[in-house]
């Protein structure tokens, strides 16, 4: 859709079409037209700069029968004297529109042109004094941010289970919103919900079903929209510490209670460097297996992925993640998808702070050095795709999927970069300066631009301290005074990859001359912990000879393991070797696994040879219908590159 740049175009056209009453005296409102549109960012239809959204009171009537959420957005409104509210809205049913706070009446309002991606904006008609504007809505078939389960698809099998996942720009397809996240809001909400399920938000919640069926909520710190957040299903909750504990269903909170036991101490840590945790509560949520991310920062309610559930807590640094973003992210938030790095940035940076507080350097370097590895093998192929300038902090992406900036140049760089000036200005100062960031731009948003401008005054300059900032935001690909980190522990499995690459048997058992005990093997699974078994994984060749393989699952059992991240980084080098014995383990795998970072790789690796990729065909037209729409959109997108149309079946 061409986007109309002049505000005072799209105002002068909205007035005639609201004008234009039809000769019989029938409202405008249901009237679907096709229409230019301006937008304030580049990813969002609403005039916020003239009327904004202060509080939204929700109505919501949650219907799994039909998959379906009835529901009512009451938004109060700051109004700058503008007769028209532009609200986003993609894939909804807009009932009515009426405008007042209890004395209620119909408005005209006008749907606009849809847009594959940004879905269309919905003008409602106003007056220069009008605070309250109640939309009246249902989802539909193709609302995204949603994902309704059947109850095979969840851990107990007895009971459906629905939850929201809004960031990037999803929230506008279960809620008409102004859906931008310079654009902070508070909000309440009802919800109406089977007696037998418990309902969870992104606010204060309940620990026990209520016999009706009825919850209320509240969250009352400003938060950009892209955190409202829900979820419904059979749940239990285990308190943890003085402010936190987990959700799931019942039948994981023993595995949830063990896993997740030190997330009092990380409060502890995180709120010793940076400053006390202002959302009173911490809770984690753990979804089905279908949710896209390992967590999603949802204030007061971290969603989570049961693949975190590795049963030797190798993957709470997930969590600590998550809390993280409490501070960067959801206390201090981008202005703009543009500059996603700020929350993702901060928040690698800081996840790694608290895993060293908790866990020593050693720990959190070698999960640095993870990561890196991740950033570089990412970079290399954005630099040999359609936009090399995507290596840049600072993104472009107008007229194109905020998703795509979701690279882990915004995650990884971001924090490199925040760790080579920690190395420039030592970390006394650094932590001084971050304090003032979260402090200085607490409940707000930031640009790029404005974090660069306090670094100067606040850091840089008072400290006489030079420092290459624009190459780090501004620039393609990684500075040369990028901070290096090693790990001894690495070079040493490094070295045990490449021998047994060459040939030799790491598993022959030897006896010792002066004592008749046998040694163990060079290689057994519980000598290195999971960071330095993907660094084996990784460091052996790319192509190897499948036969070596099928002996590393011979005495390993890579294919099998448990872990998420050593399974798919098993699973990526098997396919590329033409190793046949993954496969149904694969299969299985494809089949419960609905994170994206998982995911994704495995699908591209299979797609690069036509036998494989017919046989990932075949698995994804089942496996497809447990993933969330993100999950399977990327999916999509990677086998079937030519658009062609693509059902999956359950």
């Amino acid at each position: 859709m061409q986007i109309v740049k002049s505000s005072f175009i799209i105002f002068v056209f909205i007035q005639i079409l609201f004008s234009c009453g039809s000769s019989n005296g029938e409202s405008n409102n249901k009237k679907i037209v096709s229409i230019g549109t301006s937008t304030v960012l580049a990813h969002s239809y609403s005039n916020t700069t003239k009327i904004n959204t202060k509080h939204l009171t929700l109505d919501l009537d949650i219907d799994f029968v039909n998959k379906t959420v009835y529901g009512v957005a009451r938004h109060e409104m700051e109004n700058h004297g503008s007769d028209t509210a532009i609200f986003d809205i993609k894939a909804l049913e807009i009932q009515k529109v009426t405008i007042g706070n209890g004395n209620e009446h119909e408005t005209d309002f006008i749907i606009g042109k849809k847009d594959d991606l940004l879905g269309q904006p919905l003008f409602v008609k106003i007056k220069k004094d009008t605070k309250f504007v109640n939309i009246y809505y249902k989802t539909t078939d193709k609302t995204e941010a949603l994902d309704w389960l059947d109850p095979k698809l969840t851990e107990g099998k007895k009971y459906p289970f629905m939850y929201s996942q809004g960031e990037a720009i999803l929230t506008r397809s279960w809620i008409p919103i102004q859906d931008v996240p310079s654009n902070r809001i508070t909000y309440s909400a009802n919800v109406k919900v089977p007696k037998d399920l418990l309902a969870l938000m992104s606010a204060e919640n309940p620990r026990n079903l209520n016999p009706e069926g009825k919850y209320h909520f509240e969250m009352r710190q400003p938060i950009p929209c892209y955190l409202i957040a829900i979820a419904v299903g059979n749940i239990a909750y285990r308190k943890l510490g003085p402010n936190c504990g987990v959700y799931s269903e019942p039948e994981l909170i023993q595995k949830c209670k063990y896993e997740f036991v030190d997330m009092p101490k990380m409060i502890g840590a995180a709120e010793k460097i940076y400053g006390k945790y202002q959302w009173e509560q911490y809770d984690i949520l753990l979804l089905p297996y279908s949710f896209p991310f390992g967590g999603m920062e949802n204030p007061r309610l971290t969603f989570a992925n049961p693949t975190l559930l590795a049963g030797d807590r190798s993957l709470v640094s997930v969590i600590a993640h998550e809390l993280a973003h409490s501070w960067s992210g959801n206390l201090v938030t981008n202005a703009a998808w543009e500059d996603f790095w700020l929350n993702e940035g901060f928040t690698v940076y800081f996840e790694n702070r608290i895993m060293e507080e908790l866990y020593g350097k050693e720990v959190a370097d070698m999960l640095a050095i993870i990561e890196f590895q991740e950033l570089q093998s990412e970079m290399k192929t954005i630099n040999e795709g359609e936009f090399p300038e995507d290596t840049q902090l600072k993104l472009a992406l107008t007229n194109r999927n905020p998703d795509e900036g979701m690279t882990s140049v915004a995650y990884v760089k971001g924090a490199f970069f925040l760790k080579t000036l920690e190395q420039k200005v030592g970390r006394e100062l650094f932590d001084k300066f971050l304090k003032l960031y979260f402090k200085e731009n607490a409940f707000k948003t930031v640009t790029t631009e404005g974090f660069e401008k306090l670094l100067n005054t606040e850091l840089l300059k008072p400290n006489n301290i030079t420092f290459n900032t624009k190459e780090w935001l501004y620039a393609k690909g990684l500075p040369s005074n990028c901070i290096h980190l090693k790990s001894q522990r690495f070079e040493d499995v490094q070295t045990l990859a490449d021998r047994f690459a060459s040939g030799e048997d790491l598993f022959k058992v030897k006896k010792s001359k002066k004592r008749k005990k046998q040694k163990k093997s060079v290689l057994t699974r519980d000598k290195f912990s999971t960071q330095e078994w993907l660094a084996f994984i990784r460091h052996l060749p790319t192509k190897m000879d499948p036969k070596q393989l099928q002996k590393l699952d011979d005495k390993l059992n890579f294919k099998g393991w448990g872990n998420s991240e050593i399974q798919t980084e098993w699973y990526v080098l098997g396919i590329h070797s033409g190793y046949k014995g993954i496969k149904p383990n694969l299969k299985k795998f494809l089949n419960k696994i609905g994170r994206r970072k998982y995911i994704a790789p495995l699908y591209q690796a299979l797609s690069e040879n036509p036998d494989d990729l017919i046989w990932a065909k075949k698995v994804f037209i089942k496996a497809g219908m447990g993933y969330h729409f993100v999950t399977r959109s990327s999916v999509i997108e990677i086998l079937y590159p030519h658009k062609e149309h693509v059902e999956t079946k359950k």
